[in-house]
C-alpha cells in the first residue's frame, strides 16, 4: 500500500468527512469519501473522476479506485445525507424545507433517467437527467440534503433498462408531488429538530396536482407554502357560514384562484402593505384570502382545512404572477413572504453546485452512480457553505489517501 498526500484547504475537512460518513461500513469507502469531497472542494475547473483523482496523486490506480467508489461500490447513501441533515441543522438555523430541482444536462441516451425536457428558464428542450431534491434553507442560504432521481416510464418499465443501469426492484415510477411527499417523510426522519414549512413552486418542478400535494402534506400534519397555478380550484371564505352553497355539497362558491384577486371588490380579499421581515428593503402590497380545497384526500377522504391564498401584487397593477398558498394562516406576512424567498436561495445553490462543485460532470451512467454523486456534491457543498473563509497560507493538516 503507498499513501499520497492532498492538502486539505480547512484542518476540519476530515474532521466533516469522518462526521458524515462515519455510517459507511468500510475503512477504504470512508477513505475515498473523503478523498473525493476534497477533490471536489479544491480542483478548480470540470470535476471528472481523472481530474480530482490528479489532485490527489498522480498514480493512476486512484483514478481506478475514485470511480470504482462512485459508480460500482455498494454504499447506501441514505444513512450518510441523514447525518448530513443533522450537521446542516447544527450549522445554520434552517426557516424551511424546501423542494428544488436539479437538471443535469446529458449527451446520449444510456445514463439511468435521461430523457427530453422542456424547460422554460431557456424555452429549450435538452437532454437530461432531472433530480428532485430537498433543502434546508434559511432566509439567506440553502443546502441540500437529500435527491431523488425522476424516472420516466421509458425507463421505469423497461427491464433491459433497468438491469443495465442497476436500478433497484422497489424504485418505479413516480411523480414529482409523490418524490416530494418522500422527501418530507425522509427529512423528518433525520431531523432532529422541530418540522419546518415545507416550500415548493410545484410547476417549476414539472408537477401538475398543487391539490395531490397540499393533500398529502395536511394529511403529514406539515405546514406548507405551496406556489399553485391561477387555475387552482378553491372554496372562498374562512368559514363555511360565509360561503355559498354550491350542489348541496357544502363546499361554498367555488371558483379559480385567479378570479379572487381579479374581480373581487374588498369582500373576500384583504389587501396590505408588508415590510421585509428583517426591516430593510421595499414593501409590498399583498392581496390575501382565506380559502378550502374543495377536492377530497386520498381513499376519499375529506379534508376539512383552512389556508391563506395569497399574491403579492406588482407596481404596475397588473394581475399578479404568482399566486401561493399556506398553511400558515395566523403567521406574520412579513414571515410569510420571508418563506416564498428561501425558493431563490435553493434555485442559487443548484446553480453554484453546476459551476463549482462538478455538479454536471457526473460520468457514470448507473442508477447508484447517480445517488452516490449526488450525496458527496452535496457533502462538499454544505462544508463550503459554512467554511468560506480564506484558506491558511501555509502549513495546513495533509490528508492521507491510500490506494
Amino acid at each position: 500500500m503507498v499513501a499520497y498526500a492532498l492538502t486539505a484547504t480547512r484542518t476540519s475537512v476530515p474532521v466533516f468527512a469522518e462526521r458524515i460518513f462515519e455510517g459507511l461500513p468500510r475503512v477504504d469507502q470512508r477513505r475515498w469519501a473523503q478523498a473525493y469531497v476534497q477533490g471536489l472542494l479544491t480542483t478548480p475547473g470540470k470535476k471528472s473522476v481523472r481530474r480530482l483523482a490528479a489532485a490527489i496523486s498522480p498514480e493512476p490506480a486512484v483514478s481506478q479506485s475514485l470511480h470504482q467508489f462512485v459508480n460500482a461500490s455498494p454504499w447506501d447513501w441514505m444513512p450518510v445525507r441523514a447525518e448530513l441533515t443533522r450537521w446542516a441543522e447544527r450549522e445554520m438555523t434552517p426557516r424551511a424545507w424546501v423542494i428544488g430541482q436539479a437538471v443535469l444536462r446529458k449527451r446520449g441516451e444510456h445514463s439511468c433517467g435521461v430523457h427530453r425536457r422542456f424547460l422554460a428558464s431557456t424555452g429549450r428542450s435538452v437532454t437530461c437527467q432531472v433530480g428532485t431534491g430537498m433543502f434546508l434553507s434559511s432566509y439567506d442560504q440553502a443546502v441540500p440534503v437529500d435527491w431523488r432521481l425522476m424516472l420516466p416510464g421509458s425507463w421505469a418499465k423497461d427491464p433491459e433498462r433497468r438491469a443495465r443501469t442497476r436500478i433497484p426492484d422497489d424504485v418505479g415510477p413516480r411523480s414529482v408531488e409523490q418524490h416530494a411527499l418522500d422527501l418530507v417523510d425522509t427529512v423528518a426522519g433525520a431531523s432532529r429538530t422541530a418540522a419546518l414549512p415545507v416550500v415548493a413552486d410545484l410547476e417549476a418542478l414539472g408537477g401538475t396536482s398543487a391539490t395531490a400535494l397540499v393533500h398529502g402534506l395536511a394529511l403529514r400534519g406539515r405546514d406548507f407554502m405551496v406556489a399553485v397555478p391561477d387555475s387552482l380550484q378553491v372554496a372562498v371564505g374562512r368559514h363555511l357560514r360565509l360561503q355559498r352553497p354550491q350542489g348541496g355539497d357544502g363546499q361554498g362558491l367555488v371558483l379559480a384562484a385567479r378570479s379572487l384577486f381579479e374581480f373581487d371588490a374588498g369582500t373576500l380579499t384583504r389587501v396590505e402593505s408588508v415590510g421585509p421581515w428583517d426591516g430593510r428593503g421595499r414593501h409590498s402590497t399583498v392581496m390575501s384570502s382565506f380559502v378550502r380545497l374543495p377536492h377530497t384526500g386520498r381513499g376519499g377522504e375529506r379534508i376539512h382545512r383552512t389556508y391563506r391564498l395569497f399574491a403579492v401584487r406588482p407596481d404596475n397593477g397588473r394581475r399578479p404572477v404568482q399566486l401561493w398558498l399556506t398553511s400558515l394562516t395566523h403567521a406574520r406576512m412579513e414571515s410569510v413572504l420571508a418563506l416564498t424567498r428561501t425558493l431563490e436561495h435553493a434555485g442559487e445553490s443548484v446553480r453554484e453546485m453546476s459551476d463549482d462543485f462538478g455538479l454536471q460532470d457526473f460520468e457514470g451512467r448507473s442508477y447508484p452512480g447517480w445517488h452516490h454523486h449526488m450525496t458527496l456534491v452535496s457533502a462538499a457543498y454544505a462544508y463550503s457553505s459554512f467554511n468560506r473563509r480564506p484558506a491558511p497560507t501555509g502549513g495546513g493538516e495533509r490528508l492521507l489517501v491510500a490506494a
